[in-house]
């Protein structure tokens, strides 16, 4: 190349800092790190996890970040008084979600609960979630459920324990099937695994498929930040994810057929039995507006929302309570002496198990499902903290940060449950949100609360657990939408001899 090339690249670059400082100081910008290069902004400062690396560059420029992700605008928010800020007096102006790739594709072009604009639509989708799906009354309706499921985990356990021995069980395994089935019992009234499952090879299909939407969903697909890459074909990610929504399609499609040939076959349609009766319902009153494209995509948000956040929430605790013996017999205790030994733990008894609680709260602190929020975007210009935040901004909130922060947190590293029982109903909310808050928080909190902590309660009372070998579990966080163990729980157990002639009547 000539000289003139080099001496016009030159300027470019020079015009482009000059362009970025002036329109910065004119526009009150939050901080921002000082380089941010040509096309790919601040991209090259990122490293896995990306939660830890935002939570460096938030220590190093502030808690309230103005970043270039390749081509966008994005607010870094790693404090509770600029979460709260976003989720309460700027609620409404950040309930729009950006157009990311997942969205397009595993969100139905944007029209899905999760990846729907604020507006009609999205508001509408919200109701059936809150009120037809997920109200308290449905979520009582479906216990049954969970407890079938909790108590078929508890006699697989104890039927692999021969004589009373330590077996090791795959924990990560154990509890991504628990929650697949329950999830699939309440949408679809089936379940894919223990002995009565269905075919091997459906089962395969179903777990892959639920897999891989965690593995490709989330924000840090680069084509979503540097375009180029996908006029050029240099970004496998959007084929992928064109394919893999093809199998969700089918997969869904067939449950909602199934589902309708039995209510046309049926004399009696019962309309509560599970959440497609409910959708398909309501597609019999309004079936311009509840295709069957909205019910897939309420089906997908359901399944991906209720599965796998909540199996590795339990992962983590279980590794916790590994690593933490004493912790372990403490919760083993408090459900000895509320409970008893006679029967199993229900969901009724959660209320009664503050420390069981205090577990799940502090797992959830240390090892949110979801480190970085679902991002939203700003639906105009506005201000935040002091600072001018610009239309079309990606807002991230490093819940991680904030709910690992030393100046918010004695001894955020530690695992301690009863930091939760001294000062439950005196924290600042807005320190734990790992379900999020505002308009576009998580519906399915309550949900996933019951579940958790009735699969936790029931492993701690009826089981006795350690370490497979005396090094500590490794507590590496691996990559993904919703930070999975870097290494999956393997654990020993055996019946609790207390329990075994209850756990022998399953």
């Amino acid at each position: 190349m000539d000289t003139s090339f080099w001496h016009c690249f030159l300027v470019f670059v020079i015009l482009y800092y000059l362009a970025k400082y002036f329109i910065g100081v004119n526009r009150n910008l939050p901080p921002s790190p000082a380089l941010s290069l040509p096309v790919i902004g601040h991209l090259y400062l990122f490293k896995k996890p990306l939660h830890r690396t935002l939570a460096k560059l938030s220590n190093q420029y502030g808690s309230i970040l103005y970043l270039r992700f390749g081509c966008r605008p994005v607010l870094l928010v790693s404090s509770p008084s600029a979460a709260e800020e976003c989720f309460t007096e700027k609620d409404i102006i950040f309930a729009n979600r950006p157009r990311l790739l997942a969205g397009k594709h595993l969100g139905y072009n944007y029209t899905s609960l999760v990846w729907a604009s604020y507006g009609d639509h999205w508001r509408n989708l919200r109701r059936i979630a809150s009120l037809e799906i997920l109200s308290s009354n449905r979520i009582h309706m479906f216990c049954g459920i969970r407890v079938d499921e909790v108590r078929l985990l508890c006699q697989r356990l104890f039927q692999g324990s021969k004589g009373g021995e330590y077996q090791i069980v795959d924990m990560k395994s154990i509890f991504f099937e628990l929650t697949l089935d329950v999830m699939m019992r309440m949408i679809a009234g089936k379940r894919y695994y223990g002995e009565n499952m269905a075919e091997l090879e459906e089962a395969r299909k179903f777990k892959e498929i639920v897999t891989e939407t965690f593995q490709l969903s989330g924000a840090t697909n680069v084509g979503d930040f540097l375009p180029p890459l996908k006029w050029f074909g240099l970004d496998k990610t959007e084929k992928k994810l064109v394919i893999l929504q093809g199998k969700r399609d089918k997969f869904m499609q067939d449950l909602i057929d199934e589902h309708r040939r039995i209510r046309i076959d049926s004399a009696c349609k019962d309309q509560g039995r599970t959440m497609i009766d409910v959708l398909l319902s309501l597609q019999e009153t309004e079936p311009e507006y509840y295709t069957d494209h909205i019910i897939r995509g309420m089906m997908q948000v359901m399944l991906s929302a209720g599965s796998d956040t909540s199996a590795g929430t339990m992962e983590w605790a279980l590794s916790n309570l590994l690593n933490n013996p004493k912790t372990l017999v403490h919760a083993q205790a408090e459900i000895d002496i509320n409970i008893g030994q006679n029967r199993l733990i229900e969901e009724s008894d959660l209320a009664q198990l503050p420390y069981l609680h205090g577990i799940i709260k502090e797992t959830l602190r240390m090892y949110p499902a979801d480190p970085i929020l679902v991002p939203h975007e700003s639906s105009e210009k506005c201000t935040l903290g002091g600072f001018d935040v610009p239309r079309g901004t990606m807002l991230l909130v490093n819940m991680w940060a904030i709910q690992n922060d030393p100046k918010l947190w004695e001894e955020p590293s530690k695992f301690k449950p009863e930091r939760f029982q001294e000062v439950e109903g005196e924290r600042d909310k807005y320190l734990l949100l790992p379900f999020g808050a505002g308009r576009r928080g998580c519906p399915g909190e309550g949900l996933a609360m019951r579940m958790v902590g009735l699969a936790l309660g029931s492993v701690i009372q009826c089981f006795e657990w350690k370490r497979v070998s005396e090094e500590m579990v490794d507590m590496s966080e691996g990559t993904g939408l919703t930070m999975p163990k870097a290494k999956p729980l393997l654990a020993m157990c055996r019946p609790r001899p207390i329990m075994v002639n209850l756990l022998s009547q399953l």
